[in-house]
């Protein structure tokens, strides 16, 4: 096992030091770590992250017990994102880093990557080549189920409606398919969160597509897709109202005014701000139809 004490003169030359492609338990475990670092993760998020790409989870390891780890998933050909990057506390300074971020760029290779990093660490990002798009914000606030009328907007399950429905809304919204990360992030199955759909007048065109699964802390909203506000506004109360009176997050990307206003009205505070930064130009996403990100780690 490594400790403290092996960490005091460690570098990432030493033969003990490995970085190997994760498990999904390995995956479970970094996602321990990111809710000791504060970032929140969903309780039963690491099926659904390992199912986006099984071979874009790294770690690295000294004397075969995990120090660090970075996640590379690769969205197809042409696009890919970055993210739980960590090291452990005890490792850190040492070059660990560095050898992992660099195992999951090569990973990526020459497709458009994506990473929403905090902001101090821009500059750090940019020797790497990302490029700022723009900030996403976390807006923190209080489930409240709410009387008035959703507008005549149909809020359905997304258990009852076709997946690749859900899956062809979600592409557009996201620029590139995800259709594996997808079919388990909205699994009906999944315990400790809901999708929802918003329909069109004919029942059969999606108009929004949202989800809200449980954290260590409160509950996360992502994705939140929407073809307009009174639609989002909709699909939040939906989601919020089988948690009353709990915390819930909603992390919307700054450029997108109609957003910041469904958080103004819920009375959410902002707590929390990441730089958006891709390596190439940013994919054309239409962001005025995206009132919440679907992760911070994923994309």
């Amino acid at each position: 096992m490594s400790s403290v004490a092996d960490s005091a003169h460690a570098s990432p030359g030493d033969s003990r030091f490995a970085v190997r492609r994760m498990t999904q338990p390995d995956v479970a475990t970094a996602l321990e770590w990111a809710a000791s670092e504060g970032w929140n993760p969903g309780l039963d998020d690491a099926r659904a992250f390992f199912a986006a790409d099984p071979h874009g989870f790294f770690v690295g390891t000294w004397d075969g017990a995990p120090i660090g780890c970075v996640s590379a998933i690769a969205y197809g050909d042409a696009f890919g994102f970055i993210g739980l990057y960590i090291v452990r506390p005890e490792w850190r300074g040492k070059g660990f880093g560095m050898h992992l971020w660099n195992a999951g760029m090569a990973y990526l290779g020459a497709r458009n990557i994506g990473l929403d990093g905090v902001l101090a660490q821009q500059p750090n990002y940019r020797k790497s080549g990302f490029v700022l798009a723009y900030r996403n914000v976390r807006y923190e606030g209080v489930a409240c189920t709410s009387d008035e009328a959703a507008d005549g907007i149909a809020i359905a399950d997304a258990s009852g409606v076709p997946f690749e429905r859900m899956l062809d809304y979600d592409t557009h919204m996201f620029a590139f398919p995800r259709a594996a990360f997808l079919r388990a992030w909205l699994a009906p199955n999944r315990e400790h969160g809901r999708a929802c759909v918003a329909l069109d007048d004919d029942g059969h065109s999606v108009r929004g597509l949202a989800a809200i699964r449980r954290c260590g802390t409160g509950h996360k909203i992502g994705p939140l897709f929407a073809d307009d506000l009174p639609t989002a506004r909709a699909l939040y109360r939906a989601l919020v109202a089988g948690v009353p009176g709990e915390r819930v997050f909603l992390d919307v990307p700054e450029s997108n005014p109609a957003a910041l206003a469904l958080a103004v009205e819920h009375d959410m505070q902002s707590v929390f701000e990441t730089a958006r930064m891709y390596t190439h130009a940013a994919p054309d996403v239409p962001l005025a139809r995206v009132f919440g990100v679907t992760t911070f780690e994923l994309g």
